[in-house]
């Protein structure tokens, strides 16, 4: 067996069993998950009806580079939403079966195992543990980048030694974060492109929380910020950019597996090599579904509608109770558990027991790097249920943080 897989550590997901283990819930209360980030909205029927349409597509081996009508309507698509110069759907665009799976694939085809240094890949911390697995299983080790609550959770790549980026062949960053929700800025993105191009690595910008915010304006894409800077129009647009989005949170369709990256040709050409050989290609049915979903943005204010209208009853009322604050996008709360005396175990484990809500402790979301472990003490809780299921978590947990308070005096 490979030997790399013994550095793989249990998703949070087991940890979080294993937390559980041997406790029973309150039975006089139903279950109230705010565990998993996956969307519970319901799917749009037209999507639905597309995919249902096409089912004729089954009986066709798909191409891994994807329809030229995906690939068109993807790129069409990058140009609306983030104001870019046209895209070459042939080059520059790559559908995917969901970011998660790209996501992983990319190292393989990113880093070479046969460096004389054993290269390394840069991750924010906390972070999506797929990146960790990636940088492992690719021959590589993960670096990891601490946010900082000071700087809106931004990871302060300020702290990474010289002698680190001359190994970094490849960085992993989330905008949208998961599970912080913050978004980096345009200031952000420059200082990133040069670290890019002067230790030459590749950047892989996971966007798939793109379209899930709560402000007026949208989300800063990678992208986006490239041009913005003047980086489209040079001899090698996106030099060294891929960016990763998916139709999963956008479109409430994640058993669809739908996504796509675009970015520098140079390396989307190897990456499709990889892919061809890997068996990476889309169903034709999801494609024509997907063709669907990116070309309607109707379903995808009313999907955000729903989400603003949550974190505006929730985040209140658990700000009585908890450091916690309204994230620039996502459908996730980080909160501070610190007043409440308890670890972020042992709040996750007692509100189970007493209240039968989960939640994830945010240290299984990151690691203890640089002296600390920025997760601890925080939980995540994914509002991805309908409002009244997360008012009633959100009141609950109020009650249990109350019980606490009051025990302590």
């Amino acid at each position: 067996m490979n030997p790399l897989l013994d550095k793989l550590q249990p998703y949070p997901f087991e940890k979080l069993r294993q937390l559980f283990a041997g406790v029973t819930p309150n039975p006089a209360l139903r279950p109230i998950s705010l565990g998993i980030g996956e969307p519970k909205h319901p799917t749009p029927q037209f999507i639905r009806q597309a995919l249902a349409d096409n089912l004729s597509g089954l009986a066709n081996y798909p191409s891994t580079v994807g329809s030229e009508a995906l690939r068109g309507t993807i790129a069409n698509w990058l140009e609306r939403r983030y104001g870019l110069p046209a895209l070459d759907p042939a080059t520059q665009v790559l559908p995917v079966n969901g970011s998660r799976e790209a996501l992983f694939a990319f190292a393989q085809a990113v880093i070479d195992p046969t460096a004389a240094q054993t290269p390394l890949v840069v991750c924010p911390n906390p972070f999506y543990q797929i990146y960790e697995g990636a940088a492992y299983l690719a021959g590589a080790e993960p670096y990891f980048v601490n946010s900082d609550p000071a700087r809106n959770f931004a990871p302060d790549f300020d702290t990474v030694p010289d002698e680190v980026w001359k190994q970094v062949r490849l960085l992993y960053i989330c905008s949208p974060g998961n599970p912080t929700g913050a978004v980096l800025t345009l200031t952000d993105w420059e200082h990133l492109f040069a670290l890019s191009e002067r230790y030459d690595f590749v950047i892989a910008a996971d966007e798939c929380y793109s379209e899930i915010y709560h402000g007026d304006e949208p989300p800063l894409g990678a992208l986006q910020a490239a041009h913005t800077l003047g980086l489209s129009s040079v001899e090698r647009p996106y030099a060294r950019l891929v960016v990763f989005s998916s139709l999963s949170k956008r479109s409430n369709v994640p058993g669809m597996r739908s996504g796509f990256v675009a970015g520098d040709a140079e390396v989307l050409k190897k990456f499709l090599l990889y892919r061809t050989y890997h068996g990476g290609a889309m169903s034709p049915a999801v494609q024509a579904a997907s063709i669907a979903a990116w070309n309607d943005e109707a379903h995808v204010l009313d999907n955000r509608t729903q989400y603003r209208a949550k974190f505006t009853v929730v985040t209140p009322l658990l700000q009585t109770v908890l450091d916690v604050a309204l994230p620039d996008a996502g459908f996730y709360l980080w909160a501070d558990v610190s007043r409440t005396g308890l670890t972020d175990e042992e709040f996750a484990r007692r509100l189970y027991a007493d209240y039968n809500v989960t939640v994830l402790p945010g240290s299984y979301l990151a690691r203890d790097a640089h002296g600390s472990n920025p997760g601890r003490n925080r939980i995540r809780m994914a509002l991805v249920a309908e409002t009244a299921e997360g008012l009633e978590a959100a009141q609950r947990i109020v009650q249990f943080c109350n019980t606490l308070t009051k025990a302590k005096s």
